[in-house]
């Protein structure tokens, strides 16, 4: 982990009129103590429109999932449904199909005005690990009241694959935002089913997967390759599948997006878990021209027959309040120029 500090940018658009707040605005309100942490700051946890948020010393096994009712605190909810605690410093094994509550090292003291929005990092989406961001009461996940002061916690729910974190591991981003922004444009999302191997769908029985560890998982051991018949592809139900978009994704640099994660009006399945596109994501200026959106999609009670180029969601496009002083990828990316990709914890397909 580094010591250094996001640098501080008084100058930034911190007076500007509503719209997600960029990387400069982000390290402004770090050096405000706005926002704190318990450790030093990863160098790169600030995004282009975003912050990485980390797991901290402590994650509770829980028999159900909960959101703290107004005027209460997460860790009184906690006492009515957690089964035991576990030390993250060691690190830990999170079963699927078991739900837990993780502290973060990160700590809100936002200004009037700023509110924030959770989301899972999309390499955490594509390992279906289902992830919600809590603060004290506030009856609704992932949202971060305006003005809101104290702690945030994390609702972790591995579900194809038992994940290995630890403290510092990222699981979760947060994007800030000042007011409320206005809606620029809402653009569908198709499917790419024209390729030998269109898709991926993940194996039940397959191995942990350590969430820090960069390409060191084989991935035969953990995924199917899916070959659609005729541009078509059955999904099942209770099944995970990875599949790409059929155009490419281009986000403005004055613009961030976000793919809504469920739409029942395209089809009976959830799309997408991970659902921030950070600006400059698919363009020249980043050299990621033809970067295509990759799906995260999970079936639900019924079987569902997909076809190629059908509408699977949508991009809701927002403004930023400035131009962030960095771009998605220009220091380089997992995902720079993806087509269809696994997450950067497996080793590339052959």
């Amino acid at each position: 982990m580094s010591d250094t500090s996001p640098q501080s940018h008084p100058q930034s658009s911190a007076a500007a009129g509503a719209g997600i707040l960029p990387c400069q605005s982000i390290e402004d309100l770090v050096a405000q103590a706005a926002i704190s942490t318990q450790t030093p700051w990863d160098a790169d946890q600030v995004q282009p429109a975003s912050l990485d948020l980390r797991l901290g010393a402590r994650v509770w096994r829980v028999r159900a999932s909960f959101l703290p009712r107004v005027g209460r605190r997460v860790l009184e909810r906690l006492a009515d449904v957690s089964m035991h605690e576990l030390d993250l410093t060691k690190g830990v094994v999170l079963e699927k199909g078991c739900v837990y509550i993780a502290e973060l090292q990160e700590r809100l003291a936002l200004p009037p005005g700023v509110s924030a929005r959770g989301n899972p990092k999309s390499s955490t989406g594509r390992v279906d690990v289902f992830v919600r961001l809590l603060t004290d009461g506030q009856p609704a996940f992932d949202n971060v009241a305006e003005g809101y002061e104290g702690p945030l916690y994390l609702e972790i729910a591995p579900q194809t694959f038992s994940v290995l974190v630890r403290s510092g591991t990222r699981l979760a981003q947060l994007r800030l935002k000042r007011g409320t922004p206005p809606l620029l444009s809402v653009r569908s999302v198709g499917v790419d089913l024209t390729q030998a191997v269109a898709g991926f769908r993940g194996r039940r029985h397959a191995g942990v997967v350590d969430l820090d560890k960069e390409d060191g998982h084989d991935p035969h051991d953990y995924w199917e390759p899916l070959e659609p018949r005729h541009g078509e592809l059955l999904l099942d139900p209770g099944e995970f599948y990875i599949l790409a978009s059929k155009d490419a994704v281009q986000i403005p640099v004055l613009e961030a997006a976000e793919m809504t994660p469920i739409d029942p009006s395209v089809g009976e399945f959830r799309v997408h878990y991970a659902g921030f596109f950070d600006p400059g994501f698919g363009t020249a200026e980043t050299d990621s021209v033809g970067a295509r959106g990759v799906l995260e999609v999970r079936s639900h009670e019924t079987p569902f027959l997909l076809e190629d180029g059908q509408t699977v969601a949508r991009l809701v496009f927002e403004p930023l309040t400035a131009r962030p002083t960095r771009l998605y990828g220009e220091d380089g990316s997992h995902y720079q120029r993806q087509g269809l990709k696994l997450s950067k914890h497996f080793k590339a397909w052959t």
